[in-house]
């Protein structure tokens, strides 16, 4: 018995296109409608599943309704001279009317209750003319900002211009004024940086003496201790000897 016709509108119909650069990845997307009063079953099935992604790749289309399937080119090299041989397959089934193993429904599906439609892949690059158009556009965007920057730097000179003498010469002692304060800033905190080094020297010969000293008295204890030890160690021994 031969194949149902398939219940299923597909857009696009035949192909599905791919516009590059096909250094990313690409989305295009297919249209499944369900123009009848039943539930439709699907698949979306390719020869290369390895370079696609298919969300979703299979489900129900209830009656009367559409749902959208995006299909994810993944990036690579792209040959113009190399012909696609890439196609994809939409297979689908009418659902039973109480339906709830859907995997089971595909495996007990006979022959002549499936439907299929195929559609080839097309590999597209943006024309020449297309990216001329683009560079014009940039070339376009990069020209009137440069305009603006020109106009913006001839209206702070023509408002220069308006300036009187007397006007100039206030700012040019303004800056004098302020020159000179800043000159007079980096003195002082030269200064300051000078001093705290000198006190923190100080400090340090301090310690340091401090230091030494107090070692200076240790060791003279740590000496007497040790005498002191000594000569009790020998008057004992003596004794000892005395009473023996």
């Amino acid at each position: 018995m031969a194949r149902q016709d398939q219940v299923l509108l597909l857009e696009p119909q035949h192909e599905l296109k791919f516009r590059g650069p096909f250094s990313d990845v690409v989305n295009t997307t297919l249209k499944l409608s369900n123009p009848t009063d039943r539930n439709v079953c699907f698949k979306v099935k390719t020869t290369a599943p390895r370079r696609y992604c298919v969300r979703p790749n299979s489900g129900v289309i209830d009656a009367g309704t559409s749902i959208n399937v995006s299909v994810m080119l993944q990036p690579f090299d792209y040959d113009p001279n190399e012909k696609s041989k890439h196609k994809f397959m939409v297979q689908s089934m009418l659902a039973p009317p109480e339906m709830t193993d859907m995997e089971g429904v595909w495996k007990e599906a006979k022959p002549e209750e499936l439907m299929d439609s195929k559609l080839r892949c097309v590999f597209e690059l943006p024309a020449e003319n297309e990216k001329t158009h683009h560079d014009l556009d940039a070339n376009k965007i990069m020209s009137s900002n440069l305009l603006k920057s020109e106009s913006s730097t001839l209206s702070m000179k023509s408002m220069s211009s308006t300036l009187d003498d007397g006007e100039v010469k206030k700012i040019m002692e303004e800056c004098k004024r302020l020159q000179m304060e800043a000159q007079r800033l980096r003195e002082e905190n030269k200064q300051i940086r000078e001093d705290d080094g000198l006190r923190m020297r100080k400090s340090s010969m301090m310690s340091s003496q401090h230091s030494s000293h107090s070692m200076v008295k240790e060791e003279g204890l740590s000496l007497r201790t040790v005498a002191l030890i000594v000569l009790f160690f020998v008057v004992g021994v003596i004794i000892g000897k005395l009473v023996l």
